[in-house]
């Protein structure tokens, strides 16, 4: 007999696009499952929706919130409901393919995995291809490939999308709580560090989901920084970025081995220097490398010179983005 896999599905607001994911969940090959969904006092007819497929399917348990937790905090909540030994994440506005759950279970058990993931394919609204691969548009492909078994593959920022994940419940109180100050270090990010920390990550490359992209994402594929016209922006977001996800880990630093408690601090203090460095710095340029040196050479030498040497950087910023504007990609 199949293994029951728990699927934890969050919703907010989510009538648009709702009843077309639940359908592909609950269609799916691997029939053995139990869908939990935590519904966050959405005012739209979500919970009706929610209610009618409750009725019609008793493989759905909903929870409906009385008190508005954020997308985290409800994810946190699913979380403490898994009843099985695995479980897998679900956004309200995608679609499954029907063999996701299926050979995700198959690469878990294949590889002995503790937590698998993989690519997407990003969509419009209409289910129309943007990118037929997510990895690659955001060029986490070579870093997932050299380090799906290494902590680094999630240290730096983020590869794991919470969408792909499936994982055992074995891990669950490792993770929680989640960190919830941050806006960048979120709950997959932090689902995917922790594990490639103790345990062991496995990678799908195959597309199994289609990755709806629409006004309301709460996390998509927007490049934020490719919308400024001034280095200094790209800058100020760079360092807001890593001293929200260095600031996180330093706040929890007990769940990293002594060596990257050390390189946490370290990071952390170095960002906040540069923060005041506006025009050059080589002070700490030890903490740089060691943070970025597994990175490709080009992203090397950006980040160094964007971070420790914006006057020099100012320039090329300003010929690369006149270039891009004759393109018409800016």
């Amino acid at each position: 007999m199949e293994e029951k896999i728990d699927i934890l599905l969050a919703t907010y607001n989510g009538e648009k696009y709702l009843k077309e994911q639940l359908d592909s969940i609950l269609n799916q090959t691997y029939k053995n499952i139990r869908l939990i969904i935590s519904d966050d006092c959405s005012k739209d007819t979500t919970r009706e929706i929610l209610k009618e497929y409750e009725q019609k399917d008793e493989r759905i348990k909903v929870f409906y919130q009385e008190k508005n937790l954020g997308y985290i905090k409800n994810f946190e909540f699913l979380l403490k409901q898994v009843q099985d030994e695995i479980y897998m994440l679900s956004d309200q506005d995608d679609v499954w393919l029907p063999e996701k759950v299926e050979k995700s279970y198959e690469i878990l058990k294949k590889q002995n995995a503790d937590l698998v993931f993989g690519d997407l394919e990003v969509v419009d609204k209409e289910l129309n291809t943007i990118y037929p691969s997510f990895n690659e548009f955001m060029k986490l492909d070579r870093k997932i490939k050299k380090y799906i078994d290494s902590y680094k593959i999630n240290y730096l920022y983020n590869c794991v999308t919470g969408c792909t994940v499936m994982s055992k419940k074995e891990w669950i109180n490792t993770l929680i709580p989640f960190p919830a100050k941050s806006k960048y270090a979120i709950h997959d990010h932090w689902i995917g560090l922790i594990i490639s920390l103790n345990g062991k990550l496995a990678y799908i490359p195959e597309k199994y989901i289609k990755y709806r992209q629409h006004s309301n994402n709460e996390v998509g594929t927007n490049k934020i920084s490719h919308n400024f016209k001034k280095l200094e922006q790209v800058r100020d977001l760079f360092i807001e970025v890593k001293l929200s996800v260095f600031g996180t880990y330093v706040e929890n630093n007990e769940k990293f081995p002594k060596e990257l408690q050390k390189l946490n601090t370290k990071a952390y203090n170095y960002f906040k220097m540069i923060e005041k460095k506006k025009n050059f710095n080589f002070r700490n340029w030890g903490v740089f490398h060691k943070l970025y040196k597994t990175e490709t050479f080009m992203y090397y030498i950006e980040n160094f010179l964007i971070m420790n040497m914006p006057f020099i950087a100012k320039g090329l910023f300003n010929i690369r983005y006149s270039i891009l504007k004759l393109l018409g990609k800016r």
